[in-house]
């Protein structure tokens, strides 16, 4: 049981495509999985590699893209 618990995690983990978002300031931002827009706010959340909710004004984002496993 324990072992397909786990077999599942890590496939769920795997179907999570990280992105790359870089600023207008020359800044880079790796995500872990897909942000999220709010087309109201213009904000765009994230969750950073140590696992904290962040955000960012989308104005101040240059290009996003996914991380290719």
């Amino acid at each position: 049981m324990l072992a397909s618990t786990l077999s599942f995690s890590l496939l769920l983990a795997g179907c999570a495509q990280d992105h790359i978002m870089h600023t207008n300031d020359g800044h880079t931002i790796v995500t872990v999985g897909k942000p999220v827009v709010d087309e109201d706010t213009g904000m765009i959340s994230y969750k950073d590699i140590y696992g904290n909710e962040q955000q960012i004004n989308r104005n101040e984002i240059k290009e996003m893209s996914s991380v290719d496993d």
